[in-house]
């Protein structure tokens, strides 16, 4: 217990799209996706779970989950599916579930929508000031520490 609230597996949900189907493209959102919900939630891979990411049919240039390794997450249990192809969805878009133990509340979790994605939850998708410089600064430096593979 840290603050009075119990230790929980939590989950935390984000999405992002992208323009084309392409590998790096693919990488660099969702790099962007994990990174905020890293940041925004305080999460620490050696607490995460699991993740599920999935993509819509049409994106398979590459594994999303490739993102992750290359920011550490590299003893972490990832899975990479499709998402069910619903006629008039939103397309070339990317999801991922994370769940992870943490002591906060359900409430206190900051959920990510980018791009077009956040058509996808309205709701969800206001997010606090991002200071988005810094934050590529930081994708790189872990680009560097754990490879681009």
């Amino acid at each position: 217990m840290a603050d009075g609230h119990p230790l929980m597996c939590r989950g935390v949900r984000g999405a992002t799209t992208v323009e084309a189907n392409q590998r790096e493209e693919i990488l660099a959102a969702t790099r962007q996706l994990l990174a905020l919900l890293i940041r925004l939630n305080d999460i620490r891979k050696e607490d995460v779970a699991c993740a599920l990411f999935t993509t819509t049919v049409d994106l398979n240039a590459e594994f999303p989950a490739l993102a992750a390794r290359q920011l550490g997450w590299l003893d972490v249990p990832l899975m990479c599916s499709h998402e069910m192809n619903v006629p008039g969805a939103l397309d070339r878009c990317i999801r991922v579930l994370i769940q992870w133990n943490t002591t906060k509340r359900q409430d206190e979790i900051a959920h990510v929508y980018l791009g077009r994605a956040s058509t996808l939850r309205p709701d969800l998708s206001q997010l606090p000031p991002v200071d988005w410089e810094e934050l590529e600064r930081w994708i790189e430096s872990q680009l560097e520490k754990y490879g681009r593979r």
